[in-house]
Formats: C-alpha cells, sequence, structure tokens
C-alpha cells in the first residue's frame, strides 16, 4: 500500500457526506497501472474514491479518438441496439413509450437509437467530440454538445438515465442537484456505475478494468442511496448487471491478444486499445443475422441470470423523485 500522501489529498472531499477533513481519509487500495496510485475511502460514510490529484490530464472533450469512430462506423448497430433494449425492458416498468426521456452523457448513442426505435421521446448531451458527432451525424439524434451545468432548465423529464456517467464526476452534489431540475416529481433516474463491493470486483481487486484514472467514484448501494436521498430520490430498486461486451471487451479480448502476441513475438506486446477492442468485437457479430439472433438470444438468457445471481461488476439503480 502507498503511503498516505498529503499532496495527493490537497482538496479531496467526500462527494457522499461532504467530509473535507484528509485525516478521515485512509487508503483503500493501491492499484497498479504505468503509475500506480490509491483509492481511499472515508471513514465517516464508507464512501471510496480517487483523489483530484490524479485526474489533472482528464479531459472529457477528447474522449475516443478518430481510430475509434472509424471502427464504431463500421460495427453492426443491429446488434448494439438489442442490447440497449434490454434497459428498456426495465425503464417500461416505470415508463411506457411516449414518455420524454433524457439520456445524460449519449456515448455512441446506441440506447437513444433503441429508444427512438421503441417509440420514447429522445434527447441527450454529449460533450465528447466524436461521440457526438456520430450521435448526430451518422445516427440523426437529438443530442447537443453541452455540459450538464449549463442545461437550461426550461423543461423536465420523465426519465433521466446516466449509464456509466457519475463514476466520472468530481462533484456529485451539485450534479444530482442539477438532477432535481430535469426530472419531474413522479419521474426517475436510472444509474448505473461500477459497484466496488460487486462479486467480479471483489475476485479481481486492483485488476479490476473499472478501476482508472478517469473513475472518480467508486459506490457501493449504501453510498450511491446516502448521496441521492436529500435530493429527494427514493431508491426502489438497485440491481446487479454484468454488462458481457464491456466484458469481452476489457477482459476476453486482452487476453486472447496477449495470447496471440506471445505466440508470434515472443512477447505479450501492448496493451490493447480502444480501436482495437471495437475491431475485435465488429469481427465477432459480423455474422450472418440468424447467428446474431442467436447470440442476442443467450446473451439476454446470460445477461438475466447473472443479474438474479448477483454476479456483476455493476449496479442499476432505480430512483423515484418524490
Amino acid at each position: 500500500m502507498l503511503e498516505p500522501n498529503k499532496q495527493v489529498l490537497e482538496s479531496a472531499k467526500c462527494i457522499v457526506c461532504g467530509n473535507q477533513n484528509t485525516a478521515d481519509f485512509t487508503p483503500y487500495m493501491t492499484v497498479h497501472r504505468d503509475t500506480d496510485f490509491n483509492l481511499y475511502q472515508c471513514t465517516k460514510c464508507s464512501f471510496i474514491f480517487l483523489p483530484p490529484y490524479y485526474r489533472k490530464e482528464i479531459d472529457y472533450t477528447k474522449y475516443k479518438g478518430e481510430t475509434v469512430l472509424e471502427q464504431v462506423r463500421k460495427g453492426n448497430n443491429w446488434v448494439k441496439i438489442q442490447r440497449q433494449k434490454l434497459k428498456f425492458e426495465l425503464i417500461s416498468h416505470y415508463h411506457l413509450p411516449g414518455s420524454k426521456l433524457f439520456d445524460l452523457g449519449c456515448g455512441w448513442g446506441h440506447f437513444l437509437l433503441a429508444g427512438k426505435e421503441l417509440g420514447y421521446n429522445i434527447y441527450g448531451i454529449e460533450i465528447a467530440k466524436h461521440l457526438h458527432t456520430y450521435c448526430t451525424q451518422d445516427l440523426g439524434l437529438p443530442v447537443d454538445d453541452i455540459n450538464f451545468y449549463d442545461l437550461e432548465e426550461k423543461e423536465q423529464f420523465d426519465v433521466l438515465t446516466m449509464w456509466d456517467v457519475l463514476e466520472h464526476i468530481d462533484d456529485g452534489h451539485k450534479f444530482i442537484e442539477k438532477c432535481t431540475k430535469v426530472v419531474r416529481r413522479g419521474g426517475h433516474l436510472f444509474i448505473q456505475v461500477p459497484q466496488i463491493d460487486s462479486f467480479i470486483a471483489k475476485k479481481m481487486k486492483d485488476t479490476w478494468p473499472m478501476i482508472s484514472l478517469d473513475h472518480v467514484n467508486y459506490f457501493t448501494p449504501k453510498t450511491l442511496t446516502r448521496l441521492l436521498e436529500p435530493y429527494g430520490f427514493e431508491v426502489e430498486v438497485i440491481k446487479s448487471t454484468l454488462e458481457l461486451k464491456t466484458f469481452f471487451m476489457f477482459v476476453v479480448f486482452p487476453w486472447f491478444k496477449k495470447r496471440k502476441d506471445k505466440k508470434t513475438t515472443g512477447t505479450e506486446g501492448e496493451a490493447m486499445n480502444s480501436a482495437e477492442r471495437q475491431q475485435y468485437f465488429n469481427t465477432m457479430t459480423s455474422r450472418p443475422l440468424w447467428q446474431l439472433k442467436l447470440l442476442v438470444f443467450f446473451h439476454n438468457i446470460a445477461y438475466k441470470l447473472l443479474s438474479s445471481l448477483k454476479i456483476g461488476e455493476e449496479m442499476v439503480v432505480v430512483a423515484k423523485r418524490k
């Protein structure tokens, strides 16, 4: 374990309980990457976080590059939409097609595309340049390139979704307070985040791919519930989830690449980058439609079974605005 460092903890703050006393922040885990770093835990509320010190070089407007965009454009959108429809199976228990849905941090936009196909009244924002370009120019989606804090509060939505967004946010209180301005009373917040006390996180420890310098918040069901409740969000459901595509792209594909590199060159070679992961996924999904339908069928069975057994690495939280 790396020794606690006063410089590392400078400006550190617990976004769950608001504690700013660095004496209450203890090293939780040392993570071995190109540069070793510590995750810290607040002893007041048990929240686990990455101090701002480590995040100075992160710039989400440059998130994902041109080479990744090129590979995404070659991908099979039908497969990606089917995967996203699993999320709408959950959403439809609370809000039917026709409901106003706001996706915060749209990524490549396939979730919104699935929502459009299913009949939801969709809107989203995405600040990463290439992702926004793909959402608007390639998929034709109503997605704005705007910081969430700058979004006008003239419209309220039935559903606000954040898929793998909240783990990136430094000021959780300010962020959730803004959410209350855009979700109507009786509306719902759907959040998916890596879960630090999940089955897979406990098994993999510091090798867990979800631990990275662009993830600042590491929630448990307890700490995420505590963050939401003061702002009038009542947690109704917490589900364990394993995004099988993510698991394959960040665990399985890199493992195959290492084996291939070692066989051909005698060394494991460089780590797999985002473009290579997408290229592997494209290869796997460039099959006849009947095979893809079988793949989706078994994927959905596995996804639901693992969720029911609480075998996952992320959690989906459904919270109602009172």
